[in-house]
């Protein structure tokens, strides 16, 4: 009995950490989608606005997709129960706000195509605290580490080598291609660090449409805040936000996008941990520099050097992040992210057993809600309504574009969500 349950429990981990695999791809697929209405930067726009428009798109979608997906009901009675953890969604939510800000800027100095891979060493520092304050990595064994770590030196090696390309791109390191690769760190910085309240939640048993509920506040303060500060106050603000309404649609469609990448890459984290979900995730670097070189032509009229540069230090990024993911947590490790799981428990009075199986995938929760409320209907017909009305603005605006390319890589991205959401549902009911 003992080694038929010992199996049982091998094959149902195998199954997570597959599960936590295929949601860090579609994350990469959705994450990297994204990025592309950033482009408008070229235009002139200003980044904070830019940023606040995705940041509306973002804040819209985070109420209303755990809505569609669980109620209302169901996300306010997990928050009470976890209360400890709405500030630490809020504290995330603005380090991703000002992370979301810095890539703007990034794209604007050095490219789509550089930016995404200098900001994607937020998978080392995602490792770093993964390893520091949640166990991740404990006892794993010498092969694991192998794989983590060589992959995460991988990772550096990769980025080192666009850097070098970056600087290529004319004869000496001009302030603006500078100020792009820090910005473009800087953002790896927070959104690694980010991480932190993510894997908090999760240990604690936090449904990730929970978590995600929250996490919208601290970004759409933050956001604004910026916006504000930046532009030199409300009335230059509101003048500025009246030029940009006409791209404000492909802003809004923007952070929808990144929401669904951002909850696929939610759940990497919960099953997988940030350590290997992060990293994983961070495969939108490739759908990055597919969006940046076939969509935009940022490699247009780039000699073949630079082009290989790009195309083979992004290899080195992949094939790092593929060497994390394949590092699959053995038995001692998730005894030591139990262990970790435990410290949460008595630290915040949770009861382990119901953690321990929101972990594993079940739903302590599921049948406890209270139905789904009336006025659920009105926030979704609000937000059609938004999109509505920002649809009947819009305007196409002056990039060069390959339809070709954009049709093709739309499609592939469906695909993804189509799938994993499918799978993620059958085997957990979202939990």
């Amino acid at each position: 009995m003992n080694v038929q349950s010992e199996g049982a429990g091998k094959t149902r981990a195998g199954k997570l950490h597959a599960l936590g695999v295929m949601c860090g791809l579609a994350a990469g697929a959705w994450l990297g989608a994204a990025e592309a209405p950033t482009k408008l930067v070229s235009l002139g726009f200003s980044p904070f606005l830019i940023s606040l428009g995705m940041v509306a798109g973002v804040f819209v979608a985070r109420w209303t997709v755990p809505m569609a997906l669980k109620g209302s009901s169901y996300v306010f009675m997990d928050l009470r129960e976890k209360p400890h953890l709405i500030l630490w969604a809020i504290l995330a939510g603005a380090l991703w706000a000002v992370a979301n800000t810095l890539t703007i800027f990034a794209i604007r100095d050095v490219g789509l195509s550089i930016a995404f891979p200098l900001w994607n060493m937020n998978s080392l520092v995602g490792l770093f605290w993964g390893w520091l304050l949640f166990n991740e990595l404990r006892a794993a064994g010498r092969r694991q580490w192998v794989k983590v770590l060589g992959g995460g030196l991988a990772i550096m090696a990769g980025a080192c080598v666009l850097g070098y390309a970056t600087s290529q791109e004319a004869s000496g390191l001009s302030r603006h291609t500078l100020s792009g690769i820090a910005a473009a760190l800087g953002a790896g910085l927070l959104w690694g660090t980010m991480y932190i309240p993510y894997r908090k939640a999760y240990i604690s048993g936090m449904n990730p449409l929970s978590f995600v509920t929250i996490f919208t506040v601290g970004e759409l303060g933050t956001m604004a805040l910026l916006a504000l500060s930046f532009q030199g106050g409300a009335a230059p603000f509101v003048s500025e936000l009246s030029r940009i309404r006409p791209a404000l649609f492909w802003l809004f469609l923007g952070g929808f996008c990144w929401v669904l990448g951002d909850l696929f890459q939610q759940y990497a984290a919960k099953y997988i941990g940030i350590s290997r979900g992060i990293p994983l995730s961070n495969t939108n670097q490739l759908w990055g520099l597919a969006w940046g070189a076939l969509v935009f032509g940022e490699l247009a009229g780039k000699g073949s050097v630079h082009q290989a540069l790009v195309i083979g230090g992004s290899a080195i990024m992949i094939v790092g992040a593929i060497a994390i993911s394949r590092a699959e947590a053995p038995a001692s490790e998730q005894m030591s992210w139990k262990a970790a799981m435990r410290r949460e428990c008595e630290r915040y009075n949770l009861d382990f057993g119901r953690v321990e199986a929101a972990c594993a995938g079940e739903d302590p929760l599921a049948g406890k809600a209270p139905a789904r409320s009336w006025w659920e209907a009105l926030v979704f017909a609000g937000a059609l309504g938004i999109f509505a009305w920002l649809a009947f603005g819009a305007e196409a605006q002056p990039l060069s574009m390959s339809i070709f390319w954009t049709c093709l890589l739309v499609i592939c991205t469906l695909g993804f969500l189509a799938i994993c959401a499918f799978t993620l549902w059958k085997r957990t009911r979202f939990s």
